[in-house]
């Protein structure tokens, strides 16, 4: 596991971001420890249901928008947000996970590498032109255009084509959709990374001022004290019902260790989270 994955659980907390507990480290491995959160991956809900209600994605938006927004605060771009890694909690609530392709990158920096899932990669990053933090909210654009159309704006069996459609081809918006989510999205999913809606000095602040928000307390939101209209049918706080089963039957096979060493490779892994379950009292 990347270092960079453990500084963000460790350091950063924000309601919507999952945590974890802590690590554990033996002489040959390091066992990350993660809070289960039991809603299943919003991506299965999404196909299940086929499409969300604009209510629906107002308010799984806002959350993402708030966690993505804590994120870049603290000098962090997640670089793989996607349906798969966002869960959600039995309240109805939505949480950001997986930061293995995070990266620190503060304000005046750019990053080179070719990372993510392609069908929500921005284009900059495609063409390697450097990247911040304006590539997660092209990001949040791909993940409101198919929460509410069913499928991502771009689309392509084969994966060069489909890299050639982001970069070139014009955003397509379902009809259906109100004004205001036709404005979001244009501004989200802006090609020109500068242009991009909350690149801006205010930052994230341009999203949630924009008008398809205006029913959204942030305040409440960020407090977890907007309850979503839709909650996932949990019996308990071990129920796996909400996860498929091609992951909850696989075998817990533990990977191969290394040739022991004095783990100096494991440096700087040690973090215990503040909760009151994980006390060794």
């Amino acid at each position: 596991m990347p270092p960079v994955q453990t500084d963000v659980l460790g350091s950063v907390s924000a309601k919507h971001l999952r945590v974890f507990g802590c690590l554990v480290r033996t002489k040959s491995k390091l066992y990350l420890i993660l809070d289960f959160i039991n809603g299943g991956h919003l991506f299965y809900h999404l196909y299940r249901q086929g499409i969300f209600s604009e209510d629906q994605a107002r308010v799984y938006t806002a959350e993402i928008v708030s966690a993505v927004s804590h994120l870049h605060k603290n000098g962090i771009v997640h670089r793989d947000l996607k349906p798969e890694n966002i869960l959600m909690d039995a309240d109805g609530h939505v949480m950001l996970t997986d930061f293995g392709l995070a990266k620190e990158i503060d304000e005046s920096s750019r990053s080179n590498s070719l990372c993510g899932t392609t069908e929500y990669m921005a284009p900059e990053i495609l063409l390697s032109k450097g990247h911040n933090k304006n590539a997660d909210l092209w990001s949040i654009g791909i993940l409101l255009y198919e929460m509410l159309s069913g499928q991502p704006p771009y689309t392509h069996p084969n994966r060069k084509k489909l890299q050639e459609k982001i970069i070139n081809e014009k955003l397509k918006l379902p009809p259906r959709l109100s004004s205001e989510a036709h404005s979001l999205l244009k501004g989200l999913l802006q090609k020109d990374p500068l242009k991009r809606l909350g690149s801006g000095p205010k930052g994230a602040e341009e999203i949630k001022s924009h008008k398809w928000f205006r029913t959204i307390n942030w305040k409440k939101l960020e407090a977890r004290e907007l309850q979503p209209k839709f909650k996932p049918d949990v019996s308990g706080k071990d129920c796996t019902a909400n996860f498929d089963r091609c992951w909850t039957a696989m075998p817990l096979d533990d990977s191969p260790a290394p040739t022991p060493t004095s783990g100096e490779h494991f440096h700087g892994y040690t973090y215990v989270a503040p909760n009151p379950w994980l006390s060794s009292e």
